[in-house]
């Protein structure tokens, strides 16, 4: 009893790491910086690695689509654009709901946020997994376009990661 015991407490770190590869993927730019909070202000990636508020002082509004008059698809259409600089695009560009922030979250807080159904859009984990594999606004972390670094990995290392944190009992760090 006393070598199982053994085990399973060396066992809680590795399986607590689990979730390390995705938080690397949901607290990259590609990600975080539209997963704000309540003020709705979407974040920009600067040359320097840091980010900064979104300029001409945009903010997601309560629709989360862009301020009512101006909103966020008068630039970012369904697409990129082809020149480095210019405004990236995918198909329903919106901020996500605000309980699904996780701009300035630790890990920890995050993966307890994706277990919870109040928090996570109201999916199962293996709906968070196919979230993350096919909606194409996620998708689009991954293909930003011109000039802006893509999300590490791919969605499909990334989905597989979700779903063995989620075999392993999505244990958090």
């Amino acid at each position: 009893m006393r070598a199982l015991l053994i085990l399973c407490a060396l066992a809680a770190p590795a399986a607590a790491q689990s979730f390390d590869p995705i938080a690397e993927v949901l607290l990259h730019p590609r990600c975080a910086n539209c997963h704000v909070g309540a003020d709705g202000i979407p974040l920009w990636s600067t040359e320097a690695g840091g980010t900064q508020p979104h300029g001409y002082h945009m903010q997601g509004g309560e629709s989360r689509m862009g301020i009512e008059t101006l909103p966020c698809s008068t630039c970012h259409t369904n697409r990129n654009g082809v020149l480095e600089g210019s405004a990236p695009g995918a198909e329903g560009w919106a901020l996500p709901p605000v309980e699904m922030q996780w701009a300035a979250r630790t890990p920890a807080q995050i993966c307890e946020q994706l277990k919870d159904p109040d928090r996570n859009g109201g999916r199962t984990l293996a709906e968070v997994a196919d979230h993350v594999g096919h909606d194409p606004l996620v998708l689009w972390g991954w293909t930003p376009g011109p000039g802006l670094e893509p999300a590490p990995g791919t969605p499909e290392e990334t989905v597989a990661a979700i779903l063995a944190w989620a075999d392993a009992g999505a244990p958090c760090p």
